[in-house]
């Protein structure tokens, strides 16, 4: 097949593999590259820098108690070196006996890491028996060295963080080093807990069942899917509400996904380049049958599109990756027999490939040992999905446009009474991409939006309600310039955003509620001149707004950096909205 002119868009020419145990012929990352482009190097700057530069993704802080301060437990130090295809480093975990007190109201998991020379960003994962309390990115280094760190609020996964028993904590971070890239990652794993105190406590589920791969293992406990991967699980009889949390992550020829070519297009072309068009959903099911949906954020890695742009303010989710709750309460009158029930992954449309797990959240029953259920109604829209393209040679128009819905309705009758639940699932989709210069420019405008809602109700009065309501815009303007000398000219704009408004309402016994809003927009702008698969020059911006207004905390950060240095970074976190409208 014929190989795409120099950079038919960005997408293809510099693609960042994995490391994935999926496809051992890809042992080197290398960006949005076509088939004949070598891997892009990115040389370690010549200044004289001393210090190590600090990375960070831009987000509201956990929410930490007015108690005494935490107990902390510094479970894990590793040098991931040559660890790709390699078993997860493990190590016990044990509640720390030492903490004056074993009740907790906020738990926070922090990840830090240093790096040196050269390297290019992985993926990775933490598991606490077999639940993945986090997945994520690692940061590009420099010659002089980089440091960052994430911490996370893994209060929701309290029930398996308090067991009384020794549990096995697994870290995969898949990292190659030969002579060219050099960076070992230096990693410390710390857990903060905070003493129980009054105020705001978020609901918990007493078990979360992981609903990933088994121990012992090369590589994560992820499922690796291309087409699709179930797991049988068998949940307690006592069990009232349950929701399943997803992880997501894409890699390969579907990193990009959302920039991927129209089989039509490369066909006409005969071309080589990922197809399967711009749209991607992963489907969950439940004994076969779609249970619910997610419609990703398009995260960008901290290497993507042009690296420059995200130093050292990385792209949004790229150090926390989002994951995806899917209320499963009305679905438990299948569930509550005893009997193993298949919950299977699927990627619609997918290429390799997909890492995909998730969190079985369950709430039981203290007072009954069995409960019962019933599934009412489950109304499955089916997916439906438009594509229209007008194309000459290499360049042309291209829309998609999809939409999905999942309504289901249970019954479960507890020692809380007869409770009948509803919950909704609705997306909508369009991406419309530009194809120009011979394939040298590509613009991509994409809008996804997720409307997800939960009601339950006993005796025709609401006791439970929640709302959450996402939209993911994403703007890219790629561009490619041949220049003198075999030298060439990358351009690259980025506008993303991650909005989000959630609610929710407990009046069962005490009444609780809670609302938030988050607005969250980055923009980022980039060049690099390249010669013999090197950076010789070039430049990253990035500008960010991040507004979150909750019953919890308000957070305001406006940041600026270039080349490596912030401009400019405002915070406020007084709260100037004493009430939210989130109809």
């Amino acid at each position: 097949m014929a190989s795409l002119p120099p950079l038919i868009i960005f997408f293809t020419l510099h693609s960042l593999s994995t490391l994935s145990v999926a496809d051992h012929r890809e042992t080197t990352r290398s960006r949005f590259k076509p088939p004949h482009f070598s891997p892009l190097l990115i040389s370690p700057p010549s200044q004289n820098a001393t210090s190590p530069t600090r990375y960070l993704e831009v987000k509201k802080p956990p929410v930490l108690p007015n108690s005494p301060p935490p107990c902390s437990h510094h479970i894990l130090h590793h040098e991931f070196a040559y660890t790709y295809g390699k078993p997860p480093v493990l190590t016990n975990y044990t509640l720390p006996s030492r903490c004056p007190s074993l009740e907790f109201s906020k738990i926070v998991l922090e990840f830090k890491s240093t790096c040196k020379g050269r390297q290019f960003d992985r993926i990775f994962g933490v598991w606490l028996d077999g639940v993945e309390l986090l997945r994520s990115c690692t940061a590009e280094p420099r010659s002089n060295g980089i440091v960052w760190s994430v911490q996370k609020d893994v209060t929701r996964y309290h029930s398996i963080l308090v067991k009384n028993q020794t549990q096995t904590l697994a870290v995969y971070l898949g990292n190659l080093i030969d002579k060219t890239y050099t960076g070992v990652y230096h990693v410390d794993v710390i857990f903060h807990y905070y003493p129980s105190s009054s105020g705001y406590i978020s609901p918990r589920a007493d078990m979360i069942l992981p609903v990933s791969r088994n121990l012992p293992l090369n590589a994560g406990l992820w499922f690796e899917i291309v087409n699709s991967s179930y797991k049988e699980v068998v949940i307690p009889r006592n069990v009232y509400r349950a929701v399943l949390e997803v992880y997501v992550s894409f890699h390969e020829k579907d990193e990009f996904w959302y920039g991927n070519l129209y089989n039509d297009f490369v066909t006409a072309n005969n071309l080589s380049s990922p197809g399967n068009g711009p749209f991607r959903e992963v489907v969950v099911s439940l004994d076969d049958k779609v249970a619910g949906a997610v419609w990703p954020f398009p995260v960008v890695f901290t290497g993507g599109i042009n690296p420059l742009l995200w130093r050292p303010i990385t792209a949004i989710g790229s150090f926390d990756l989002p994951s995806y709750d899917i209320e499963m309460t009305p679905f438990l009158g299948s569930l509550l027999d005893g009997e193993a029930h298949k919950v299977e992954f699927s990627v619609t449309n997918a290429l390799n490939v997909w890492y995909i797990d998730a969190n079985l959240h369950l709430w039981l029953d203290k007072e009954k040992e069995v409960v019962e259920g019933k599934v009412l109604e489950v109304r499955r829209s089916s997916l439906e999905v438009s594509y229209a393209s007008d194309f000459k040679g290499l360049n042309g128009n291209f829309t998609t446009k999809g939409k999905r819905s999942v309504h289901s309705t249970g019954l479960v009758n507890s020692s809380h009474g007869e409770i009948i639940t509803s919950a909704s699932q609705e997306f909508t989709y369009v991406n419309k991409m530009v194809l120009g210069k011979d394939g040298n420019m590509q613009i991509i405008d994409q809008l996804i939006q997720a409307d997800d809602r939960v009601h339950s109700k006993r005796e025709s009065r609401e006791i439970y309600t929640a709302k959450s309501i996402k939209s993911f815009p994403f703007y890219l303007y790629s561009d490619y310039l041949e220049g003198q000398n075999h030298t060439s000219k990358e351009v690259a704009n980025v506008t993303m955003g991650f909005n989000e408004e959630r609610s929710w309402s407990d009046d069962d016994g005490l009444m609780r509620m809670f609302k938030s809003k988050l607005e969250n927009k980055q923009e980022a702008q980039g060049v690099m001149v390249v010669k013999n698969n090197l950076v010789v020059s070039g430049y990253g911006g990035t500008q960010q707004v991040y507004n979150y207004v909750g019953s919890d905390q308000c957070y305001f950060r406006n940041i600026s950096s270039f080349n490596y240095t912030f401009l400019y970074d405002k915070v406020e976190t007084i709260c100037k909205k004493k009430t939210l409208d989130l109809t």
